[in-house]
This record gives structure tokens, C-alpha cells and sequence, in this order.
């Protein structure tokens, strides 16, 4: 499993971005989209006067998929007509207005959001979550990380674990992820930890998640509305208490080892005579791109076991290699579909890839 942060660098990181953050209900007929010098930044008209935020990539990708703006036209504007930029945008903010959320950390717009977006903040969530994990028995953070878009609690409890063969042992655990920007749900996902290797895989298919949508703030059409820290206090009380009871069942020893079995059972299962095959078969199902191919394909023939139960430990292994702890978690993820597969699926990749058919000329 990557490593990110301790837990005390993570709770640091967040208790500083309490006093950075802001986020606001700004009509957009308030606002003002300028690009100077290849840096774009959206200006908001409030009683107290105009503030000026930089504007994230993401906040970039999210404006123009509003507007209808391809990003890469977007960026080739930015690039090369910054004028041009600022004047479809401008036009499109006033002559279409409506009411959008912006959530703002260190002078800087990262997320350009609807107004029913509903905040589930990560220091509400480590406030609420880490009680919860001290009353499982034996459990440790094993990994946290906090990167652009989301948060990660990634928790072992030693006391549950199976052996899978001879020697390798598996232990429970809960990933609990969040995103403030809109890049996904809050999830609560079980996790199988592998000793021998410290690999990670995640079960997607078994999670909690919680959209960030809720009721129309009462906002004005006309001027800014500044969220409070306590707004949100008492639904968020309550659900918080559903989470406790997912966090439970997902380190259950029912859930785990029904989990645990699905990835003994993939011993099983014979990859055939061309694992390069296989590696690029897996690469074309889920979109892994050469370098990741590559890498997975190193760990499967590296680890000798060319069987399935290999090649998810092989996806799991290469997971830890990855740079971008997003990606490595989606990885994670990815073993975790791995073990859910019908054997359809498992002979599907073992099969060779047959070549697109030719165009014949008219």
C-alpha cells in the first residue's frame, strides 16, 4: 500500500486549511473571468468589494464543462487568446445567469460547483471518523493522504484476517474517502491488506456512498452567501452516525471473509501460456495506459505465480510504484474488481485480441 502522510501531518494540513477556506453562493452575473499572462482568475463582485481568486485546473475543467466549452479549446484560448477566453466566458456567466457555488482555499477558486452541492468537509469527517476507528479492536492508520481532490483513511484491524495459502496472510480494513471538489462521493469501501507484500485492494463493489447533493441553499439572486461552519451541523450528525455503522460492517468478519474467499478462489484460475496477452488485454479493459501495462506485467512475471490470484497481487504490487496517490488507489481498486469477475470475464482476458478489421476502400 503507498504511503502518504502521517495522521498528525494530515490533521495539521487540515486544521490550516479551516482558516483558508471559503466557499460562497455567488450569482454568476457576479462574476468576472480575466486571463493575464497564461494565469486565468475569476473575479467576484461582493458589498466589500471585488476579490480576485486564481483559478485551479480543476476549476477550469469544471467551468467550462458548464459553459459547454471544450477544455482543450478552452486551454488553446488561454494559451493564445486570452482576450477571446475572457470574452466567451464573461458572455455565457452574464447572459445565462444562474446561482453557483465556489469553494475557495489559499486565494485560489478550486471548485466551480451547483448550488445544491452539498459540503461534507474533511475535518468534519476526521472529527466524526476517528473516534469510530480507535473502538475497533487492534486497528491502525496504515496510510492517509490528503491530495488536490480527495482525502484517504486507509485503517487495518489485525485482530480478523485468513490465510489464503500457506503463509500468506490477509488482514481486514476500511478505506474512507472523500472529496470536496466534486471528484466523488464520500465512500466507505472494505479493504484486504496483504502481508507478505503490504499490498492494498480495495472492494468497490461492497461501499457506502454519499453524494454531495443537497437542498437549494436559500440564497439571493443578487448578492453573495457566505456558508457558516455550523450550517450543516445537524444533518451532518446524523449521517455521521450511519458511517460509524459502515465502517463496523465493512471490517466485520463476515464481510471480510466472504472477500477473502473470492481471492482464494482465484488461485484457481490459470492464466495460459501468454501472460503478455493477458497484461494487455486487462490494459485495453480498464484503460491502463503502456507505462502502467508495463509495470503490472513486470510484477506478474517478477511474483512467478501466473495464475489470477497473481495477477491482482501483480496490479496491487505495481499500485505502490504509481506516484499519484489518486491513481494508486484506483489501482487498489481495480484488484478488488479483479477477484469479483465471473469466469466469462477471467477467459475474456486470457484471450487473444483480435485486430480491428481494415476499411475497404470504395
Amino acid at each position: 500500500m503507498k504511503n502518504g502522510r502521517t495522521l498528525l501531518q494530515l490533521a495539521e494540513e487540515l486544521q490550516r486549511q479551516l482558516a483558508s477556506k471559503r466557499d460562497m453562493i455567488v450569482p454568476t452575473v457576479l462574476m468576472d473571468h480575466q486571463t493575464q499572462g497564461g494565469e486565468t482568475s475569476i473575479a467576484i463582485t461582493a458589498p466589500d468589494g471585488v476579490q480576485s481568486y486564481k483559478a485551479t485546473e480543476l476549476f477550469r475543467r469544471q467551468l467550462a464543462d458548464k459553459l459547454k466549452i471544450p477544455f482543450g479549446y478552452f486551454e488553446r484560448m488561454r494559451a493564445t487568446q486570452p482576450e477571446l477566453l475572457d470574452r466567451n466566458v464573461n458572455t455565457w456567466l452574464k447572459n445565462e445567469p444562474e446561482q453557483r457555488m465556489v469553494r475557495t482555499l489559499d486565494g485560489q477558486a478550486r471548485a466551480y460547483l451547483s448550488d445544491r452541492y452539498r459540503r461534507l468537509d474533511n475535518y468534519d469527517l476526521m472529527e466524526h471518523v476517528l473516534p469510530m476507528l480507535r473502538e475497533l479492536p487492534g486497528a491502525r492508520i496504515e496510510s492517509c493522504e490528503l491530495t488536490p481532490v480527495r482525502m484517504y483513511l486507509k485503517v487495518i484491524t489485525p485482530n480478523v484476517e485468513y490465510e489464503i495459502r500457506r503463509g500468506d496472510i490477509v488482514q481486514a480494513g476500511v478505506v474512507i474517502s472523500n472529496s470536496e471538489v466534486g471528484q466523488g462521493t464520500l465512500s466507505v469501501q472494505p479493504l484486504i491488506y496483504r502481508l507478505v507484500c503490504s499490498n492494498g485492494m480495495i472492494l468497490p463493489d461492497a461501499a457506502m456512498r454519499k453524494s454531495h447533493v443537497g437542498r437549494t441553499a436559500e440564497a439571493s439572486e443578487n448578492e453573495i452567501t457566505l456558508f457558516k461552519d455550523d450550517t450543516l451541523e445537524a444533518e451532518d450528525k446524523a449521517f455521521f452516525l450511519k458511517v460509524r455503522d459502515v465502517v463496523q460492517s465493512a471490517v466485520s468478519e463476515a464481510t471480510f471473509t466472504l472477500a477473502a474467499e473470492k481471492m482464494r478462489r482465484t488461485l484457481g484460475i490459470q492464466l495460459g501460456a501468454d501472460p503478455v496477452k493477458t497484461v494487455e488485454n486487462l490494459g485495453v479493459r480498464y484503460l491502463l495506459n503502456e507505462q502502467e501495462r508495463t509495470g503490472v506485467l513486470r510484477h506478474l512475471i517478477s511474483g512467478g505465480d501466473l495464475s489470477g490470484y497473481g495477477l491482482v497481487n501483480a496490479v496491487t504490487a505495481f499500485a505502490q510504484d504509481v506516484d499519484d496517490y489518486d491513481r494508486s488507489t484506483e489501482l487498489e481498486a481495480l484488484g478488488g474488481k479483479l477477484i469479483d469477475q465471473k469466469a466469462s470475464d477471467w477467459e475474456a482476458l486470457m484471450a487473444k485480441v483480435r485486430p480491428l478489421p481494415l476499411a475497404v476502400a470504395a
